[in-house]
């Protein structure tokens, strides 16, 4: 009898390890826009428009390789957390932390960053077209405290005027800072 029911477990625990495998492997949907590096010295101009300092927590959505994050993380000693749809960008993000030495500040995350949960962030950065961050501006308003701080590099938020526009190496970079009581939200 116990060894049946040893056997019905080792089967169930098997099953379940097949479930869990199968789900981490499904694949999110397709990027939306092309994997394009930021320039290291437009990476240092978003940080200082962000103010960035120790304490802070960056998110980088669409992260790349990872260098926003690691930069913060290097720079300023600050916590870090890169989400991307893409995993081979997961990937080399992990790899670009290890060999920075920085794997035990920043984390990376296979996600939608539509779907992703980053309300702990204090400055959060952004290299996606304009028509996605103003999709995206809608949960930026509702999840983020006030005074959170974005910076986008290149493209604006539409109607939202940025509160800052600077050149950095020939580019725009845009600031803005969550408001304490966000426009109303579409219905």
């Amino acid at each position: 009898m116990r060894l049946i029911i040893n056997a019905g477990l080792s089967f169930l625990l098997c099953g379940l390890n097949l479930a869990l495998v199968f789900a981490q492997d499904s694949k999110l949907r397709e990027p939306d826009v092309i994997f394009v590096p930021t320039p290291q010295t437009v990476v240092d101009e978003m940080l200082k428009l962000a103010k960035v300092r120790k304490g802070d927590v960056v998110y980088d959505l669409g992260c790349g390789d990872g260098r926003l994050v690691i930069s913060a993380a290097k720079q300023y000693g600050t916590r870090g957390v890169g989400i991307d749809i893409n995993p081979e960008r997961i990937k080399e993000s992990e790899e670009n932390a290890r060999q920075a030495e920085v794997s035990h500040l920043v984390s990376f995350r296979n996600e939608d960053l539509f779907e992703a949960d980053f309300r702990e962030a204090t400055v959060v950065t952004l290299y996606l077209l304009q028509s996605l961050n103003v999709k995206l501006r809608p949960k930026l308003w509702k999840e983020l405290k006030p005074g959170t701080r974005i910076v986008s590099h290149s493209f604006d938020m539409g109607d939202w005027k940025p509160e800052k526009e600077i050149d950095a190496d020939g580019r725009k970079v845009y600031f803005w800072t969550i408001p304490a009581t966000p426009p109303s939200l579409p219905q």
